[in-house]
């Protein structure tokens, strides 16, 4: 028999077996179980906890282990027994949760605590930078704890999550504050924040245009308030009349409108973010004192200088001062007021990050796969990664991104 033949498209093929064949590698992803100490706070005006009872059941479903101090949660109306409930360990002692492999706090630890962490451990809190000293850090590296200020910390899209949470949440409650103190019920002028027919309506006046500054504007433009908003930056200032969708009057900090402004006003909020180290603008004790008797000052930047400079630190226990017949309002952590709220907004924030954490199988890849969370690393196993931190305090520092070329 002759062989019939072959097509073109068969040979082809036999000859199509004979190359090397590529085939997807299946990759495998880590899920290494986290140990993870949540302390009580022992700052009396930190009433947050960092994860609520549900954020700790769905960690703790995912494989990894976690122990609270009792009474973490109480301010912020979480009980023990929902936390054990949730499966976490509860702990009766300040020191056992610093045992864990992450320490996770709201504020920043004490040195006394830092003592307690141990070598080579994690930590992430707040930083709040204007509070620390040299001598901080420097008890960091000693311990080479790889320490993560969760405010730098950016999400995949470039925001700063728990920033904007947080600011949120105080650009809400500075009005309410605003009409507690603007009441006769606390010395104040004795008027209502808003407007109603015939009468005219408060004069608020808002430094910065920013989160805080945006969600203050929104609350008080839904009372009627007469705003103004002063901001450096055009595209702020462009921003926020986009995304309050009305006609807010606003200005750049030039010094006779702004000076014009706040002596007119009923309601001042200092809502500055720092910028390189330092808030931008602070209105003088001259200005202050020009304003009309029984205003109040909110300065939600107290804890990064404050905006005034009649500013002085004051507490929960303790909110305002007066000076120059003008009620000043000047607590530093405004979200805690309202802990059981920034409390589930900080635990939204956690969650997933811990469990990308896991994902990604240790810190390292966790830093050094997602710059995201590689912005939050200011110390890193003995070393000081943030150079603002190093320019500020007068340390040496290693910019992250070498380590990271250097894996490569």
């Amino acid at each position: 028999m002759v062989d019939s033949p072959k097509s073109g498209l068969e040979t082809l093929i036999k000859e199509g077996k004979l190359y090397p064949q590529e085939a997807l590698l299946a990759i495998k992803k880590s899920n290494k179980s986290l140990f993870i100490g949540i302390p009580k706070e022992i700052n009396l005006h930190e009433k947050r906890v960092p994860l609520t009872p549900n954020g700790v059941k769905l960690i703790i479903e995912n494989g990894h282990e976690v122990w609270i101090e009792s009474g973490a949660g109480n301010a912020s109306k979480f009980t023990d027994n929902e936390y054990s409930e949730a499966g976490a360990k509860i702990t009766y002692s300040h020191n056992e949760p610093f045992e864990a492999d992450i320490i996770l706090k709201v504020e920043p630890p004490t040195l006394e605590e830092i003592n307690l962490i141990k070598q080579g451990k994690t930590l992430i809190s707040a930083l709040q930078v204007g509070n620390l000293t040299k001598a901080y850090f420097e008890k960091l590296n000693a311990r080479r704890i790889t320490a993560v200020g969760y405010e730098l910390i950016e999400d995949k899209v470039g925001g700063m999550p728990v920033v904007r949470a947080m600011s949120e949440i105080a650009g809400s409650t500075v009005m309410l504050i605003a009409a507690e103190y603007l009441s006769n019920a606390h010395g104040g002028k004795g008027i209502i924040l808003g407007g109603i027919t015939g009468v005219t309506p408060t004069r608020v006046v808002i430094l910065g245009a920013g989160t805080v500054g945006e969600i203050a504007a929104r609350t008080a433009l839904g009372l009627g308030v007469d705003i103004q908003v002063f901001d450096n930056h055009l595209y702020k200032l462009r921003r926020i009349k986009h995304a309050l969708g009305q006609q807010v009057s606003t200005s750049t900090f030039e010094p006779t409108t702004i000076k014009n402004s706040i002596k007119q006003a009923d309601v001042v909020i200092g809502a500055l973010r720092v910028e390189k180290g330092r808030i931008q603008y602070m209105v003088s004790e001259d200005i202050i004192a020009q304003m009309k008797p029984g205003s109040v000052i909110i300065d939600v930047s107290i804890d990064q200088g404050g905006c005034f400079e009649s500013s002085q630190l004051t507490t929960h226990q303790k909110p305002v001062f007066t000076k120059y017949g003008i009620i000043h309002y000047c607590v530093p952590n405004i979200a805690s007021r309202v802990s059981r709220t920034a409390s589930n907004a900080l635990s939204n924030i956690f969650t997933p990050i811990l469990m990308e954490i896991s994902e990604s199988g240790n810190l390292d890849e966790m830093i050094f796969c997602h710059k995201w969370f590689m912005k939050g690393v200011y110390t890193y196993k003995g070393t000081l990664s943030n150079a603002m931190i190093g320019k500020k305090v007068g340390l040496n520092y290693r910019d992250l991104n070498l380590l990271l070329a250097a894996r490569f």
